[in-house]
């Protein structure tokens, strides 16, 4: 019995030491000829890089377009405007160089570009035949950008006509036509202040350059 499993034994050891050895299977190698990948980073690399270049596509556009920039300077700005006679505005009406003075003074306090103007004679005129066949002349206009405000001083003014225009400039919109203006004196004066002094409407002017 013994002798048997020896034999056995020896057997199945020659079985074992002949068995093939297995050989295990050999790392994965890359040619030298190609580059390594980057695990992870040539995709956010290539998304970042195409961000970054429309973003500059972007900015350059804002920033270099022609046309915004053309077609704002060339945008007329809106010029609103009461007119009456001159003697009605400089002479007869009570309150009107109050309410100038008070609003210059106000804009005087805030440190506000003025944005009204006292027009003799304006040359804009010509383009309200409704207006100018209603109206005793010589004329005189006050003229601003703040609509709102004129048709404040509409409602305050009362016997005056109002309209708007457009102008590419303000000495365009201000060009007035030379005039002579005299207001007679009153025999008797009732009212209990005093009668404004004639010329009291010259700080209210616009510039001379822009009354030709």
């Amino acid at each position: 019995m013994l002798g048997c499993t020896t034999l056995n034994l020896g057997c199945l050891g020659g079985v074992m030491l002949n068995a093939p050895v297995h050989n295990p299977s050999k790392p994965f190698l890359i040619p030298a000829t190609k580059p390594l990948p980057l695990l992870n980073s040539s995709r956010p690399i290539s998304s970042w890089k195409s961000r970054i270049s429309v973003r500059t596509a972007v900015a350059a556009v804002d920033s270099s377009d022609p046309t915004e920039t053309e077609e704002q300077a060339e945008k007329k700005k809106a010029y609103h405007f009461l007119v009456a006679n001159a003697k009605f505005m400089l002479d007869e009406e009570e309150h009107f160089k109050e309410l100038l003075a008070e609003r210059l003074r106000l804009y005087g306090e805030r440190d506000k570009e003025q944005d009204f103007w006292l027009v003799t004679e304006p040359k804009f005129l010509d383009k309200f035949p409704n207006i100018t066949k209603r109206l005793k002349r010589p004329a005189v206009a006050l003229v601003s950008t703040n609509g709102t405000w004129i048709k404040f001083m509409k409602l305050r003014l009362d016997r005056v006509l109002q309209d708007s225009f457009e102008a590419d400039n303000v000495e365009e919109a201000l060009a007035s036509n030379p005039v002579n203006l005299e207001f007679e004196k009153p025999e008797n004066w009732t009212a209990p202040y005093t009668k404004y002094e004639y010329g009291w409407w010259e700080p209210f002017l616009p510039p001379k350059t822009s009354s030709v």
